[in-house]
């Protein structure tokens, strides 16, 4: 069983990662281009099969197995985190040298808010058995909402978390660069601290991410019971996010069935949770299933075309960042 040390280590290890990305390889702010991100998804995955495998030499191969099954399972069902990103980041009009330290920046608070969610889930299921079985319901609606719901719309101004900051701070209409918080004159009163809307933006896409993982976690709590298990692949999974978010970003509308792939790998694991009692499947069964399923919907996305739509979502639209730095 894992021990408190194994704890800090793992913790200690992601915080290092972290530090060499942000301060010596994206110390610069640069558009990431698709090749760029796709080398960065390759060693993020790598580091994640190594970890995986030093848990099948540490806990035995059913924990390998459960560790690889939370991990693709939690990367999955970020891909449907991933394009609200991108449709967040084109209503505010982000550069494209700006994303990438928004969505460094969210990943980190998304480290801390998972953690305390996962650890609240955990103590949840473990007090209160039956709970894992409202967690399997909830998942199957929640599939079957992604698969026969409509898309839907970015609203900034209803959410209440935007409706806060703007509570908290005075928002200056102007992007300063990279910065959250500038200091600057407010209605010819004295300079005082202001946001950013680049802040406005990281609030929102963390806020996001705590709705996605409302489904993505008790996800992989059907597919392993382990607490560290289900924060390590979790992480591993977030870890990946960013670079995995620029290369949807070069081919978005390509998979445009992988969201009916997403909704049947939640009914499923929903169904697991909700029959482990009396019909226990499998991790590799389950890790099987849920591949064939993501690896189907993209397959087909590749064969079956589109819907002719009358618009097409911008990605990286305007000039945000760059020219208001200009302007000032």
């Amino acid at each position: 069983m894992p021990t408190i040390s194994w704890w800090i280590a793992f913790n200690a290890m992601v915080l290092a990662l972290l530090a060499l990305d942000l301060g010596v390889f994206n110390r610069k702010a640069h558009a990431v281009s698709v090749r760029e991100a796709l080398g960065w998804s390759a060693v993020w995955v790598t580091l994640a099969v190594a970890f995986g495998l030093w848990i099948g030499a540490s806990m035995g191969r059913q924990a390998m197995l459960e560790f690889y099954a939370g991990y693709v399972v939690e990367q999955a069902l970020s891909v449907d985190n991933l394009f609200v990103f991108i449709l967040i980041f084109g209503y505010f009009r982000i550069a494209p040298e700006l994303q990438h330290r928004v969505l460094f920046w969210g990943i980190l608070g998304a480290l801390f808010m998972r953690g305390a969610m996962i650890g609240a889930g955990a103590v949840l299921i473990a007090q209160f058995h039956w709970i894992i079985y409202l967690f399997g319901a909830f998942l199957v609606f929640t599939g079957a909402k992604m698969a026969f719901g409509g898309e839907s719309e970015i609203e900034p101004e209803a959410n209440p978390v935007i409706r806060l900051v703007r509570r908290v701070f005075p928002i200056t209409t102007h992007f300063h660069g990279q910065r959250f918080f500038v200091r600057e004159a407010v209605d010819g009163r004295a300079v005082r601290l202001v946001a950013t809307p680049l802040f406005v933006v990281l609030a929102l896409v963390e806020t996001t991410d705590v709705v996605f993982a409302v489904d993505s976690i008790p996800a992989i709590f059907g597919v392993t019971r382990n607490p560290f298990l289900v924060y390590t692949s979790n992480v591993f999974a977030i870890l990946g996010l960013r670079s995995l978010y620029f290369v949807l970003a070069g081919f978005i509308g390509t998979f445009h069935l992988l969201k009916y792939g997403l909704a049947l790998v939640l009914v499923f694991v929903g169904a697991k949770m909700l029959v482990s009692e009396v019909w226990p499947i499998g991790i590799g069964t389950s890790l099987a299933i849920v591949g064939s399923l993501l690896l189907g919907s993209v397959l087909l996305s590749l064969v079956v075309a589109p819907p002719v739509t009358t618009a097409e979502v911008p990605v990286t639209a305007g000039n945000s960042g760059a020219e208001d730095d200009r302007a000032h």
